[in-house]
């Protein structure tokens, strides 16, 4: 047999070993279960604490989610808790610091509409870090401005990860799901 052939052989093999691997897409539909992103838009997302934060993850998660904007039409709620941290992690010579660390934690629960139990519950946790400029007029305007980017990106990320792990969950559990 050939180089050539051999090379065709050995990839038809590895082809027809990962066809039969059982790799379902995780956001598509597989045959008569519905889908990932069919079931996140059924769930609602009530408003979240913590002000500017907490209205950051809101939005991502809707838009991630595409979720219903309705409680009445919702067949699940995801309820989230935050809690905020920040660190200082780079101090110049004069005892300043010039760096934060934002840590965001969160705690969600996804709830049936229904019967008010838990479906699934998690956590979720992001680091984002943000540069403190020295002290002037327009560096505070700086600083603040790197503070609410680094609590956005932070929020995304957390949005991600709980779509992610809920993506998991109804792919692991499609028989259960209405």
């Amino acid at each position: 047999m050939s180089a050539r052939g051999t090379r065709l052989a050995i990839v038809l093999g590895l082809a027809l070993g990962l066809s039969a691997c059982g790799f379902r897409p995780l956001y598509g539909t597989y045959g008569a279960n519905p889908g990932a992103q069919r079931i996140f838009s059924s769930i609602y997302v009530p408003p979240i604490e913590l002000e500017q934060t907490g209205y950051e993850l809101r939005n991502s998660l809707i838009d991630l989610l595409e979720a219903s904007a309705s409680p009445s039409h919702a067949i699940y709620q995801l309820n989230v808790t935050l809690h905020e941290s920040r660190q200082g992690v780079a101090v110049q010579t004069n005892s300043a610091i010039t760096r934060y660390n934002y840590t965001l934690d969160a705690r969600y629960r996804l709830i049936d509409a229904r019967t008010g139990k838990v479906v699934t519950s998690g956590r979720q946790s992001s680091l984002s870090a943000y540069n403190v400029m020295p002290t002037s007029s327009t560096s505070a305007y700086s600083t603040l401005m790197a503070r609410q980017d680094a609590r956005k990106r932070a929020a995304e990320d957390i949005a991600q990860r709980i779509r992610l792990d809920l993506g998991v969950y109804f792919s692991q559990n499609a028989a259960r799901t209405p």
